[in-house]
């Protein structure tokens, strides 16, 4: 579970002030399939990114399961990202000299695992996102819809309780949006990974089980779909 508690947001406090969030509270359960959206500004991604311990919150706090990752400091929250958290970012953030195999297996490496689980384990994520044939090819042999699903197998390959994906399909044609969309809920179902979407794109809006909406840097609706 992560609950957020009167998680607040200001950049620039000292000079012109931003605020971000203002006050945010939410919580999400195990194997959720969340959209988080709004307009431009309205503090999605600021706040998906606290969620992922990649920023930190002006005041409030974070939790996943009984962790405040606000408290912790730069290297224990490092740790703790390594083992629980997957991320899925807009423009891929693949490394360009490791080959699909390499990137879908560098977070694992810095784990420590074992070769053996190693290999099992790409060999399992590329079988499932559909690149059993490109497991050598380099990102920039690769489609922006591959190279897409192979960021989701990076994310997934260290077992995360959950993953963040900040607008995921922003570059993706409209038949690989479907087919990386069909992939991450196959995955959340079978795999019960919590997936959150910081999103404008309607196609994925649709696919989720849970709209939050922010304006302003505040809540103004969080509705399940039935």
């Amino acid at each position: 579970m992560i609950t957020t508690k009167d998680i607040t947001k200001i950049y620039n406090p000292n000079k012109i002030a931003v605020h971000a969030l203002n006050g945010v509270d939410v919580t999400i359960d195990a194997g959720e399939f969340t959209a988080i959206v709004g307009p431009s500004g309205s503090g999605k991604t600021t706040l998906l990114n606290i969620i992922g311990g990649l920023d930190r919150p002006t005041d409030g706090e974070v939790k996943i399961g009984s962790t405040n990752i606000a408290e912790l400091n730069d290297n224990q929250l490092i740790d703790f990202r390594k083992e629980n958290i997957g991320f899925v970012f807009q423009a891929y953030n693949l490394i360009p000299v490791l080959t699909a195999k390499e990137n879908v297996e560098f977070v694992m490496l810095l784990q420590g695992r074992s070769k053996t689980e190693r290999d099992e384990r790409v060999n399992e994520l590329l079988h499932a996102v559909g690149l059993d044939e490109k497991t050598n090819k380099r990102p920039a042999e690769l489609s922006g819809g591959q190279q897409q699903r192979v960021a989701v197998a990076r994310a997934l390959a260290p077992k995360p309780k959950f993953i963040l994906a900040d607008e995921p399909t922003a570059n993706l044609d409209s038949k690989s949006t479907a087919n990386l969309l069909d992939l991450m809920l196959e995955l959340n179902q079978k795999e019960k990974v919590t997936f959150i979407f910081s999103t404008h794109d309607q196609r994925v809006i649709d696919r989720a089980r849970r709209v939050i909406t922010l304006v302003d840097g505040k809540i103004a609706s969080d509705v399940t779909k039935t």
